[in-house]
């Protein structure tokens, strides 16, 4: 088997999807690329068992047959040489490789295709049309570090994706914050909910082409088909019950602060420093138009406190958060303001960016932690 392929755009290819590549594999094969020569296209998969992705390229070729190809060897091969066709010469009863190039040959062991694991057919329960990359972009990069990586409470690793005929619910949660990203603009007749691995979604972010285009999203009972561009992957769902996110989300909440968001994260990311280093606690003082933002380890005696300008409505109140929290939360939030929807120091507060698109709503929860009895 023969073939002749651009070096740069089959690296490019490759670079794309071996995200999906551990290093120590269950299955030593899938150290591999799977390469499927037809009809003048190479198709390339990589895959974890749990995630499978692919692509194809146009190649020159006349021929049909696959090979296993060795992931790493080929990419830093690739890596160093500079833009030129190069060949590909595969000995279908060995198994061996042979790449040449304007510089020179390189030789490498491929192993036989029929060995690696093969991938799940579409077959489609439930199918979703209106999404594009750039709202599923927005949709795990809001929610995705929210997830636990607690491999006891298998649900909550992974997002709880919630298909309505009026909106559709991404929702992280390790049991400490809570994510819920809706939007409007994606809707479906007939409602269906999965939950997406953690890897999965980290792997499917770091492949959507930069430029917007249509996602075509297919589900079954045991796994979740992405199609976009040239890219294809398949990545097997989470069969676990969720938890019942919507009855944790306090709906009575009296103390409302509104503040610049950037002043207070930076504000935080100051006074964490000085926080305790197993609680990460800070203190949020809210009275009348004022916020005082402090911190103290007692274990180093060490303190820090700033005042920031506020608008404020409801009680005063004393609460304390996990500060790493808050910093994640407020990071991953564009707009300019944000509110603070309190009701009680030893009740969940919300966080709720001002200005929000007209086809997203985003709300954040986190839980408190209590107050040691320093002034």
């Amino acid at each position: 088997m023969k073939f002749i392929v651009s070096s740069s755009v089959l690296l490019k290819q490759l670079s794309s999807i071996q995200g999906v590549i551990t290093t120590n594999p269950v299955v030593p094969i899938l150290e591999n690329f799977l390469f499927e020569i037809s009809g003048g296209k190479l198709i390339v998969t990589a895959s974890d068992l749990q995630t499978s992705i692919i692509t194809e390229l146009e190649v020159e070729s006349s021929e049909a047959g696959s090979i296993a190809v060795p992931a790493k060897i080929l990419l830093d091969t690739l890596k160093n040489l500079p833009e030129q066709p190069v060949t590909f010469s595969i000995d279908d009863a060995t198994y061996s490789i042979e790449i040449s190039s304007d510089n020179g040959h390189y030789k490498l062991a491929g192993e036989n295709a029929t060995d690696f694991p093969k991938v799940p057919d579409v077959q489609a329960d439930f199918t979703v049309s209106n999404l594009s990359t750039e709202v599923l972009y927005r949709a795990i990069n809001n929610t995705i570090f929210a997830t636990s990586s607690d491999e006891l409470r298998p649900a909550m690793t992974g997002v709880y994706i919630n298909f309505d005929d009026t909106n559709t619910t991404f929702v992280g949660t390790d049991g400490h914050k809570l994510i819920r990203y809706r939007r409007v603009d994606v809707a479906t007749e007939n409602g269906h909910s999965i939950i997406i691995p953690r890897k999965g979604l980290t792997l499917l972010k770091n492949i959507l082409p930069q430029e917007n285009t249509d996602v075509e999203l297919n589900f079954n009972v045991s796994n979740a088909f992405f199609k976009f561009g040239h890219i294809k992957m398949i990545c097997r769902l989470i069969d676990e019950r969720y938890p019942d996110y919507e009855n944790v989300i306090p709906l009575e909440n009296p103390i409302r602060m509104t503040i610049d968001r950037m002043e207070m994260l930076s504000s935080l990311k100051r006074i964490s420093i000085y926080a305790n280093r197993t609680t990460h606690q800070v203190r949020l003082k809210i009275t009348g138009s004022e916020l005082l933002i402090s911190a103290e380890d007692l274990d180093f005696s060490n303190e820090a406190n700033e005042r920031l300008v506020c608008e404020h409505t409801g009680d005063d109140i004393e609460i304390g958060f996990n500060a790493r929290f808050l910093i994640e939360m407020l990071s991953n939030v564009e707009t300019k303001q944000v509110e603070l929807h309190l009701s009680a120091p030893n009740r969940a507060g919300l966080i709720i960016p001002q200005e929000q698109d007209e086809n997203e709503d985003v709300l954040m929860l986190i839980m408190p932690v209590m107050l040691n009895n320093y002034v």
